[in-house]
């Protein structure tokens, strides 16, 4: 028997290498199959749409805050992948009942690369892991040498429509922003706190709706430009500032032809 720890430096004991996967976080999924555990993977949320073909070859058990538990219990999980701010404690608690889960905790970079790493001795794949990490600390220093040289814009990012909702401190999409150099207006808040947009006293440079959890389109940009007037106003990939693991790689392609608006 094996005692590793998860990101809330809790005991998750292991009798074996676990086998038969089911992963209730969406980045997390991806990252699974980019470490090479795609195999491995028994059941997933409707949400893990990366890659593609997952929701065709793969059990969906539910979303992210609701599962259907007889499914995954039926799935005979040797782990259960879970987030704190992803999954609900109850949730856990009852999947505890069915298979040792293990809880990320993501707020930086550092963070995603420890999960990476202990996902790396979980699975008994260090050497794949710590490829992947290497590969994602190269692309990070090449865009921050990159981005040193743009200048400061404040921003505003929202998540959410009725009731109108942004990403402020304490999340993974606050530190992505402050990557971009790009100093979020609502940093003075917490979490994902709503906003009255009729009452804004700040014009940010820009202001960016994200196309997930909430999918603003070009309507919104419209809606949004008249509280706004003098802010730019830009439709962004929610998952390039807000799924950790592999996908990183990616984002910082992404965010080179972002810093031009």
């Amino acid at each position: 028997m094996a005692i590793v720890k998860d990101q809330l430096q809790r005991n998750i004991e292991l009798n074996t290498v676990p086998k038969r996967i089911v992963s209730l976080v969406p980045s997390q999924t991806e990252l699974l199959c980019d470490l090479g555990l795609e195999d491995a993977i028994v059941g997933i949320t409707k949400f893990c749409v990366h890659p593609n073909h997952l929701l065709a070859t793969k059990i969906k058990v539910g979303g992210t805050k609701q599962v259907h538990y007889e499914k995954i219990k039926a799935l005979q999980p040797d782990i259960i992948l879970c987030n704190k701010e992803e999954n609900a404690q109850d949730m856990i608690q009852t999947l505890e009942g069915i298979a040792p889960v293990h809880i990320s905790d993501i707020y930086t970079i550092e963070d995603s690369l420890e999960l990476i790493r202990m996902y790396g001795v979980i699975f008994n794949i260090s050497g794949t892991a710590q490829n992947l990490i290497e590969a994602i600390k190269k692309s990070k220093t090449e865009f921050e040498d990159f981005i040193r040289i743009k200048p400061l814009k404040t921003v505003a990012y929202f998540i959410w429509k009725s009731p109108w909702m942004v990403a402020a401190n304490n999340t993974f999409i606050n530190y992505m922003l402050a990557l971009n150099r790009l100093d979020n207006v609502f940093a003075n808040q917490s979490r994902y706190p709503e906003i009255d947009v009729n009452t804004i006293k700040i014009s940010p440079d820009l202001v960016f709706l994200s196309s997930e959890p909430y999918p603003f389109n070009q309507n919104h940009i419209n809606t949004v430009q008249t509280y706004l007037p003098n802010s730019k106003i830009v439709l962004v990939d929610g998952e390039m500032f807000s799924w950790y693991g592999s996908r990183l790689i990616k984002a910082f392609v992404y965010f080179k032809d972002l810093s031009g608006v």
